[in-house]
């Protein structure tokens, strides 16, 4: 009988998210992870593609936004692709993102969600969301933001190595301050051999649109030599 330990370990990750650090004015948490209709679509998601006890290769965003993860729970994927793609059914506005729609076209070109679940497991560097004047906000946006949640992003990612990460090499989807912050995480926590930088979807959708196959391919082949 196979055993749900990645599923597992990644849905009492998400459930047990509970931030006491204090924000600078102006700036509030998105934690989608308490309400327990996503709470539900992350259990469906997880068991759906991660009910084994294989290690993954880790990718890691920023941190949630509004429309994608920030919804569902699930990094990268908003309530249209959980649907078209994954098959998951919710009552969610069907609302699209951009990085999504990215994501979800490189994975079927890599083969659909099955395949390319088994191998990889995206997450961001920040599994929680922040939100200033109504919109989304990146941890390193505020020195101030950056300063009050260091200490939470540095436990939570010892944490999330944990639910299963091969440890020689992970990817960074970023290729400026994420990717700085990734390599100050890893430098002082040791947690993985290499970090492999890609552009960032939204920053593919929002100024490179034209090229999106070229980056996929770009994606796919740093991929193929994990």
């Amino acid at each position: 009988m196979k055993k749900a330990v990645f599923a597992k370990n990644v849905i009492n990750f998400y459930g047990s998210l509970h931030p006491d650090f204090r924000l600078p004015k102006g700036f509030s948490v998105m934690n989608p992870f308490i309400d327990p209709q996503t709470m539900e679509i992350v259990s469906l998601f997880y068991q759906k593609y991660y009910y084994d006890t294989n290690n993954r290769y880790f990718i890691f965003g920023i941190n949630p936004g509004r429309l994608g993860g920030g919804m569902t729970g699930i990094p990268f994927t908003d309530p249209v692709h959980l649907k078209r793609d994954c098959l998951i059914d919710s009552k969610l506005q069907p609302k699209k993102e951009l990085s999504s729609e990215f994501i979800y076209k490189m994975i079927r070109s890599y083969g659909g969600p099955e395949k390319y679940y088994a191998k990889f497991f995206l997450t961001a560097v920040s599994p929680l969301g922040f939100m200033l004047d109504e919109k989304n906000a990146n941890y390193y946006d505020s020195t101030l933001l950056l300063k009050a949640t260091w200490e939470f992003i540095s436990t939570t990612m010892m944490e999330q190595v944990k639910i299963g990460s091969f440890k020689e090499t992970c990817f960074c989807l970023g290729q400026g301050k994420n990717l700085q912050y990734l390599q100050q995480l890893n430098n002082e926590l040791k947690l993985f051999q290499s970090i492999v930088p890609l552009p960032h979807p939204r920053w593919i959708m929002q100024y490179r649109r034209k090229s999106v196959d070229q980056y996929i391919d770009e994606y796919l082949n740093a991929f193929s030599k994990v």
